[in-house]
């Protein structure tokens, strides 16, 4: 009996218990449609709690299971009932499913298989992707390896998301409902350009959600999305009506990460020329570029690694720190760095056997702009030493991404033990 097992837990964690024991969620799906045509491309699965209990709400349930140290175990649990309902729905290629993920501990747990026949994206929310972009890369290119495709939910509720969306290189790019429920703005506009010079550089496709009425979808098209979802176009349901179906498949990219281990010098130096500078041109472009980071605020990231913390350790503390209030992402690695974690400036120490020794990078990244210094200590040939630098400035945002790649791959592996160097991502180019 419930009542009897109760003892001092709260009803509700007693609750949480029985539905994930026996298996108690349910999901609904809500279509997902192009906005002209109307035709069908997909469904979203929505997960719902037993009907009538305090947790038949997503809100409700989600918040138990994050009280309770639970919400891995009720993520899949919500993705197994997906899969299952799809299946009894028919739901199958060339539709896709999406379903959520809730990456709050270090990225999420392993995706159920898609299965044969199956097309599935998983949703991201901007809040994840603001808050543990760097853990999140890992966990991501493990979905890509099982089939899975990456949607960016609430794009435009944080305008920090829009300089972060580079490195994630999502297939799908949901639209914030405010932004289309609300009146035309400037910040609405700006949101939009963003969003758009993404997908018209990646492919990427651009849904709107919360579509309500025949304005709000003719609205969502001016912002630039080609599909739609909200109860203009259907209600979440249990049933689900699979008439009109599309005859061409949602794009679903199964880009790479870069290997972690490789540098920026290594990854820019194979596409583009190698230049050679003394310490103080390098300098003067690493203070140029931290300046373009702070003209662009809050849609920027600023991701730096040096040679030493001797002799940058000022800098850091009085530049980076101070920017990392500023910015969306603001992150230092050297050798020698004491560690920092969460909220405001990232600091990583870099390892003895990583070849980022020796080197100097410095990343930004914003929805319009990208730049990128990296450098090596000249390796010279004979008795005399050079201790000039060689290096690659760059305002090439496909390779730029990809060295932010392979820096933030370094800030996730820091959070382990012994971070492996063969860590099994494929290497690739910016794809």
């Amino acid at each position: 009996m419930v009542g009897a097992s109760l003892g001092h837990r709260e009803p509700v964690a007693v609750m949480l218990d029985d539905v994930l024991s026996d298996g108690l969620i349910r999901s609904v799906f809500q279509p997902i449609v192009d906005m002209e045509t109307h035709a069908l491309f997909g469904f979203e699965a929505l997960s719902r709690g037993p009907a009538g209990s305090a947790l038949e709400t997503p809100e409700a349930l989600f918040a138990a299971a994050r009280a309770a140290g639970r919400l891995a175990e009720l993520d899949m649990a919500c993705q197994r009932s997906a899969l299952a309902g799809a299946s009894d729905c028919g739901i199958e290629a060339p539709l896709t499913l999406f379903v959520n993920a809730e990456p709050d501990i270090g990225g999420f747990g392993p995706l159920p298989s898609t299965g044969r026949g199956v097309r599935g994206v998983v949703e991201l929310t901007e809040r994840t992707l603001t808050s543990r972009l760097a853990e999140l890369l890992p966990a991501v290119q493990r979905a890509r390896a099982a089939g899975w495709g990456i949607a960016l939910d609430d794009v435009g509720a944080d305008t920090r998301s829009l300089a972060l969306m580079p490195l994630l290189r999502p297939d799908v790019i949901k639209l914030d409902l405010r932004l289309v429920q609300a009146q035309p703005s400037p910040e609405i506009a700006a949101i939009a350009g963003a969003v758009g010079a993404q997908a018209e550089r990646t492919g990427a496709t651009v849904l709107a959600e919360g579509v309500e009425t025949k304005e709000q979808a003719q609205y969502a098209r001016a912002l630039g999305a080609t599909l739609g979802q909200g109860f203009f176009f259907g209600r979440p349901s249990r049933l689900c009506s699979v008439a009109n179906v599309t005859g061409i498949p949602l794009p679903i990219f199964t880009a790479s990460l870069p290997h972690p281990w490789r540098t920026p010098f290594d990854l820019a130096s194979a596409r583009r020329p190698v230049r050679h500078g003394t310490l103080p041109l390098l300098a003067s472009i690493s203070r140029e570029l931290e300046h373009q980071a702070t003209r662009l605020r809050p849609t920027s990231l600023l991701i730096s690694s040096f040679p030493e913390t001797e002799g940058f350790a000022a800098h850091i503390d009085s530049v980076y720190e101070r920017l990392s209030s500023d910015l969306a992402f603001v992150a230092a690695l050297a050798v020698g760095m004491e560690p920092k974690s969460g909220p405001g400036l990232r600091g990583v120490s870099i390892r003895d056997d990583d070849p980022l020794r020796g080197t100097w990078n410095v990343v930004v990244i914003g929805p319009h702009f990208a730049a990128m210094l990296a450098a090596r200590e000249h390796r010279s040939v004979g008795a005399r030493r050079d201790t000039g630098y060689d290096f690659v400035f760059t305002y090439d945002r496909d390779i730029i991404v990809e060295c932010a790649q392979a820096l933030m791959l370094r800030i996730a592996l820091a959070q382990e033990p012994e971070p492996p160097p063969s860590l099994a991502l494929r290497p690739a180019s910016a794809g």
